[in-house]
């Protein structure tokens, strides 16, 4: 054998060597790829789930949110109607507080001035229809009837007295609004 014979042998020995050892390097990087891969594949479809539970998640804590606020509208309107009505309710105390203040400081002084207990037409101050004297009657009549603790016959008296003129000047007129 020559010399170059036996180098070009030499050369191919190394070479397969080589090559079997990078065959074989290369198995075992392909390995560790297909192992990367497949981890990464799991790890997206763990991240698919928990992004599919999370907006689930989201989606309800949504329309919980929204349930909330609808019920918290809805609280807050009837406060506010109930604020309303009671302001309504507290002006329309004050003026009946007002009006009978107002009659009994009268009735004072009328008594004192002319020996009367008690002037009718005190009591039917603002009415203006058959429906609010009607109205007024009822209201002074559970007052003033003297089955009542507070009750006052003279006053009942002339409570009716006015009553009684106020019904024929207002059925007179026909304003039975």
């Amino acid at each position: 054998m020559d010399q170059s014979a036996v180098q070009t042998d030499r050369t191919e020995l190394i070479f397969g060597k080589w090559n079997f050892g990078e065959t074989v390097e290369e198995d075992g990087n392909w390995q560790k790829l297909m192992e990367e891969r497949r981890r990464f594949e799991e790890e997206r479809r763990e991240f698919e789930q928990e992004k599919k539970a999370f907006s689930i998640h989201k989606s309800m804590e949504d329309r919980r949110i929204e349930s909330e606020r609808h019920l918290f509208e809805m609280k807050w309107k009837i406060l506010e109607d109930e604020v309303k009505k009671l302001a309504s309710e507290r002006e329309r105390v004050e003026k009946q507080r007002d009006f009978y203040k107002r009659v009994s400081s009268f009735d004072q002084t009328e008594s004192q001035e002319s020996g009367r207990v008690i002037h009718g037409d005190m009591f039917f101050v603002g009415v203006k229809n058959v429906r609010s004297l009607r109205k007024r009657y009822k209201d002074l009549l559970k007052i003033y009837h003297p089955d009542n603790l507070s009750g006052d016959t003279g006053a009942l008296q002339e409570i009716n007295r006015e009553y009684d003129i106020l019904k024929q000047r207002y059925g007179d007129k026909k304003e039975n609004i």
